[in-house]
């Protein structure tokens, strides 16, 4: 199975970090409030975070009581990002790939992931792997790109716009047409996985969690209104889904 690693990448990597080092972007704006408010209460806990990236969830989980933080990464220079600007001593930052966690030999209070699963070719496993990890009436709380995202192939235009730029409309092809795409973002064949949202809710099912919440993300009409050209779309689709789901006891 594929694993990706466009993070070491030194180009991409220096884009990511500099969108990340500004106060408005997609992450700060969207993603990460509707993610930390779907999470319990943390104090105590022992947290799982799947792509951990340069490690921000990972200290404000710290920060929010949690007992111990393991964030896993494939990217070397993500980690070690990490390690510098996002320590403490309840943090263990470790190099893995997300497809191999099922190697893990230990149970978690609570599971998380900020915008990683794209990544994974086998999404069924994965949710497998997941419910393993989870102690009995444990959760999980990730978000992933909505699928009405990553149907984009790089063929058509995301947008129709207006003569002045403006974004009228949300462009959807091929959402059925499940399975790798390859765009240019920042570098060429920037790799990503597309399934329907059935296909998201069917592996959750499989797996064997339930679904506590779901939120697709949006942001106010004053953002939108403030920052036209980064958050203009945002009124014709969501960017993000999110899902909270609790391991059953039994």
């Amino acid at each position: 199975m594929a694993k990706q690693n466009i993070y070491d990448n030194e180009l991409f990597f220096k884009y990511f970090k500099d969108i990340r080092s500004t106060n408005v972007n997609f992450n700060d704006c969207i993603e990460t409030p509707i993610l930390l408010a779907m999470l319990p209460e943390l104090h105590g806990k022992n947290i799982l975070d799947i792509g951990c990236g340069m490690g921000q969830h990972a200290k404000q989980y710290s920060d929010m009581g949690a007992e111990s933080v393991l964030g896993i990464d494939i990217s070397e220079k993500m980690l070690e990002y990490a390690r510098k600007y996002n320590s403490a001593d309840n943090i263990t930052y470790q190099q893995m790939a997300l497809e191999d966690i099922g190697g893990l030999n230990c149970q978690f209070d609570l599971i998380t992931s900020s915008l990683v699963f794209d990544y994974v070719e086998d999404f069924d496993e994965l949710m497998g792997n997941i419910y393993r990890l989870l102690k009995d009436n444990s959760q999980i709380v990730f978000s992933m790109s909505h699928p009405m995202a990553t149907a984009y192939d790089g063929k058509y235009p995301r947008y129709t716009r207006s003569e002045s730029g403006e974004r009228l409309y949300a462009n959807i092809n091929n959402y059925f047409v499940e399975g790798q795409r390859k765009i240019t973002w920042v570098v060429n064949n920037y790799e990503l996985y597309h399934r329907t949202f059935s296909s998201i809710l069917n592996s959750l099912i499989k797996s064997g969690l339930l679904i506590e919440e779901c939120q697709e993300s949006n942001i106010s009409d004053e953002m939108r209104k403030q920052y036209p050209s980064m958050f203009g779309g945002t009124i014709h689709r969501p960017d993000f889904v999110f899902f909270r789901c609790r391991k059953a006891i039994g």
